[in-house]
């Protein structure tokens, strides 16, 4: 949130931190399609959307070795079982399991 509020304090020419061209609030649906050029863009080769994001969020997070129960309090997840999805893919927990 600190660096979403200094984004916004910079911002010369709109109260907004996602601003359009014109300086007011940026619509779900052009960050939709920004998103999705940015995929093309980047020749990832299926179709990316804005919700991708919090997925690579969790896993980064999880392949960095955080535990279970901070990644749910910081994605904001009410279950368990919904941050389950992203630390069930991850061998970070079980680095060094075996050395003293």
């Amino acid at each position: 949130m600190r660096l979403m509020r200094r984004l916004q304090r910079e911002q010369e020419q709109s109260p907004y931190v996602l601003a359009s061209k014109r300086g007011g609030p940026i619509t779900d649906s052009n960050f939709r399609k920004i998103i999705a050029r940015l995929g093309v863009a980047a020749k990832i080769g299926f179709p990316v959307h804005p919700h991708m994001l919090r997925h690579a969020c969790g896993f980064a997070l999880a392949n960095a070795g955080h535990d279970t129960r901070s990644i749910q309090a910081y994605l904001g997840h009410r279950s368990i079982a919904s941050t389950v999805i992203y630390t069930a893919l991850s061998d970070a927990a079980f680095k060094g399991f075996w050395r003293g």
